[in-house]
């Protein structure tokens, strides 16, 4: 035992590590990684009323979601459709290659997550992830981040 074993940061932080990297590997079909996969999320679940209605709520820059917009669309993952209520506005909308790509991400970031659980027995799992969400509401209460480019934009910055 370790004087680390018992600070909260530092397990965390292995832990998270180890879920990044995992989760990081999975990601190497989708133009802009974590945040193409939630724009292709958000696309395929109807979650995208708007190109700025999705920047604002992933909270990604404007300029930002337009270039990747740009290259999801190059790999055939989205596409920009006018609005039949407002032929300015563009839904954004996942494609059937962009629909079979989630699956297969989703696929892996499961067992990517796995991979990362498998010291805990499956019981542990449970509890553990059930921990987390009720810790992480409580801290999202504290301190509220709307979304989970935001949380990992902090965490880069230092925040």
């Amino acid at each position: 035992m370790t004087a680390l074993d018992g600070d909260l940061g530092w397990t965390l932080g292995v832990v998270f590590r180890a879920y990044l990297k995992a989760s990081s590997a999975a990601m190497t079909d989708i133009p802009g990684e974590h945040r193409g996969y939630q724009v292709l999320t958000a696309a395929a679940r109807d979650e995208a009323p708007s190109q700025s209605a999705l920047g604002e709520r992933l909270g990604i820059d404007r300029t930002v979601l337009t270039y990747l917009l740009d290259d999801l669309e190059r790999a055939d993952l989205v596409a920009r459709r006018p609005d039949p209520a407002d032929r300015r506005t563009r839904r954004i909308v996942a494609t059937d290659n962009g629909r079979a790509l989630l699956r297969r991400l989703e696929d892996r970031l499961a067992q990517a997550e796995a991979r990362v659980l498998a010291g805990l027995p499956g019981e542990d799992q449970v509890t553990l992830k059930a921990l987390l969400r009720r810790l992480a509401a409580h801290t999202n209460a504290l301190d509220p981040v709307e979304d989970a480019c935001a949380v990992v934009e902090d965490i880069r910055a230092g925040s």
